[in-house]
């Protein structure tokens, strides 16, 4: 189809998960779960972190911007999935879309950051127990998270000056549930083959690039325990296996989404799926059930609501 062609497009159209009323309904209800139980269950560790003291430890406070910034990933896409589910034609305006585009990266970005410091957060309380305090104080702490944050701004901003203002005409399907970046530039009315190169590099190459260095990270850290104390390794594995299961959840559908050249590209709404609604409910899950001392902090938070009913 020849996209040079036709009237000037002022909003796209979201394929979503075609199929009958039956689908569209399992769906809504589907979604509505998983979006409710992240938004619950995130907001739950932010409050627990804020508000138990014995979760005012460097690990718990990462913890709680981690699932900030799950809250808002998800936010930015799920609500407009679950309603669109129920109106035709599913459109979206192109500076919704891109709006869209710039708050997934910005949230994207920074989680993908954050993951590195809480990686470094592991290392220094694995590998230098004493000193751990000392190195991860609340000053080095906020500026990490600022940082990451800032590092999100930057991500998003150098992909979004240059998608902002295409050209898009004629043409303007997007099949998927979102407005995913390469599907919309794929839809500019002009070459777009350099703004591609880019797109891989920022957000393909680094999210691959970040995901080896976390592994060997991890790899790291559990050599320098099997050297300097054997007994401690399945500690270190109980520890980390958590931030490996929620880091290859999050890189895994990034580095297969963004790595790829666009011409070989092809919408995979399951990913899609998984990416914005299903891991930012799988984190809290991940370390709420597998972490003795939040259960422990969430049962004292309840024990005192009732007490002081």
């Amino acid at each position: 189809m020849d996209h040079k062609n036709g009237s000037i497009v002022t909003e796209f159209i979201l394929v979503g998960f075609s199929g009958g009323w039956e689908l569209q309904i399992f769906c809504f209800v589907t979604f509505s779960l998983i979006y409710s139980a992240s938004v619950l269950g995130n907001i739950l560790i932010i409050i627990i972190v804020i508000f138990s003291s014995s979760l005012h430890s460097p690990m718990y406070f990462l913890l709680g911007n981690l699932s900030f910034l799950d809250l808002c990933l998800s936010s930015s896409t799920t609500p407009k999935l679950i309603t669109n589910l129920f109106t035709e034609p599913k459109t979206i305006s192109v500076w919704g879309c891109m709006t869209q585009i710039f708050f997934m990266h910005f949230f994207g970005g920074a989680e993908m950051t954050l993951l590195i410091v809480m990686a470094f957060d592991r290392y220094v309380a694995i590998c230098k127990p004493l000193h751990y305090r000392t190195i991860m104080n609340p000053r080095l702490l906020n500026r990490l998270v600022i940082f990451s944050w800032i590092i999100g701004f930057l991500h998003t901003m150098s992909q979004m000056v240059l998608t902002v203002n295409l050209p898009f005409c004629g043409y303007n399907v997007i099949d998927n549930i979102f407005c995913d970046l390469p599907l919309v530039i794929k839809l500019a009315c002009v070459e777009t083959y350099i703004l591609e190169l880019f797109v891989i590099a920022d957000s393909g190459l680094l999210s691959f690039i970040s995901f080896i260095l976390l592994l060997v990270s991890y790899t790291v850290i559990l050599v320098t325990v099997q050297q300097k104390s054997p007994g401690g390794l399945p500690k270190a594995m109980s520890t980390l296996s958590a931030h490996i299961i929620v880091v290859t959840l999050f890189f895994g559908p990034c580095i297969f989404i963004y790595a790829w050249p666009f011409s070989s590209f092809a919408s995979n709404k399951t990913l899609a799926v998984f990416y914005t609604a299903i891991t930012p409910l799988l984190n809290p899950i991940i370390y709420t059930l597998r972490n003795q001392k939040m259960q422990d902090a969430m049962r004292k938070l309840h024990l005192q609501h009732i007490s002081s009913i």
